[in-house]
C-alpha cells in the first residue's frame, strides 16, 4: 500500500534527517584555508580604514572643516563595526547555527 504524496511530505518536513557533516565533500580543507584569509584580509583593510577616518577626522578638526570632521568620525564607527563583525562572524555563525539545530 502506497503513502499518500501529502503524509510523505509532511513526514519530511518534520525530520529531514539533515545534519552538517565535515569531510563529506573533498576541498573543504581549502574552501576553509580561502574563507580565512578572505577575513584576514577585511580585517586588514579595516585597519586601513579606521587609519585613514581618524586622519581624515583629525584634519578636519584642526582645519575647521566640519563636513570632513564629520565625515571622519563616521568612517571610525563603520570601520570599527566592520571589525566587530569580522572578528565576531564566527561566533556568530556558530551561535545561530545551534540555535536553529534547537527548532524542532
Amino acid at each position: 500500500m502506497s503513502v499518500p504524496l501529502a503524509d510523505r511530505v509532511i513526514q519530511l518536513a518534520y525530520d529531514p534527517g539533515i545534519t552538517p557533516k565535515g569531510g563529506g565533500l573533498p576541498g573543504l580543507a581549502v574552501l576553509k584555508n580561502v574563507v580565512n584569509s578572505i577575513n584576514m584580509f577585511g580585517i586588514i583593510a579595516v585597519v586601513g580604514a579606521l587609519a585613514v577616518s581618524l586622519g581624515v577626522w583629525a584634519w578636519g578638526h584642526h582645519t575647521g572643516g566640519h563636513q570632513a570632521e564629520a565625515n571622519g568620525k563616521k568612517g571610525a564607527v563603520v570601520a570599527a563595526g566592520a571589525a566587530l563583525g569580522l572578528g565576531a562572524a564566527n561566533g556568530i555563525v556558530a551561535f545561530f547555527s545551534g540555535l536553529g539545530s534547537q527548532v524542532s
